[in-house]
């Protein structure tokens, strides 16, 4: 006969584990003419760390550049912003050192479930949100929102946020109705 265990914290893992993967998303105006647009001017970008600023700017002017748009200092047919911030997000992770005890010829079911330990880690959560308004009516048309869990170390984090920005804009601008 064999017995099976079931952990309560496993739930909690496979939780977690989807903070490890990113989240890509964009919505835009409907009645919004995409085709009119060829220019834009920058609102702004702020981030948590101001190294990202420039970084956060690079990609999406490198994204709009390849969607044929090109930037101007002021007055353009569109207005970008982008914010990005970042958080510590705490995991627990529950390692069992065994489950103790164990069926025996003269005794039966032996006792314990061993130990557990607990630990607490915590993780940056990186978040990028890059908004597109009409330039006459300062009217939102276009926001994309990526947000993912960063490493410790620079390099990679500047591939993900060029990963991130890339999926932003893959279906930018949006196709024309009809």
């Amino acid at each position: 006969m064999r017995v099976v265990v079931v952990i309560p914290f496993a739930g909690l893992a496979l939780i977690g584990a989807g903070l490890l993967f990113a989240s890509v998303n964009s919505d835009y105006d409907k009645s919004a003419d995409f085709g009119k647009y060829r220019t834009y001017s920058w609102i702004g970008a702020k981030a948590s760390n101001d190294l990202w600023v420039g970084r956060i700017k690079d990609d999406v002017n490198q994204a709009l550049a390849a969607k044929g748009w090109s930037m101007v200092p002021s007055g353009g047919d569109a207005a970008v912003s982008a914010f990005g911030s970042t958080k510590e997000v705490q995991s627990l992770n529950t390692f069992y050192d065994g489950l103790g005890g164990g069926w025996g010829w003269r005794r039966g079911w032996g006792g314990g479930f061993g130990e557990a330990t607990t630990t607490v880690e915590n993780t940056p959560v990186g978040t990028l949100v890059v908004d597109v308004f009409d330039g006459s009516t300062k009217k939102l048309i276009w926001r994309a929102q990526s947000s993912e869990t960063l490493s410790t170390k620079g390099d990679k984090n500047d591939k993900k946020l060029e990963k991130d920005v890339m999926e932003m804009f893959k279906k930018f601008p949006p196709a024309p109705k009809g």
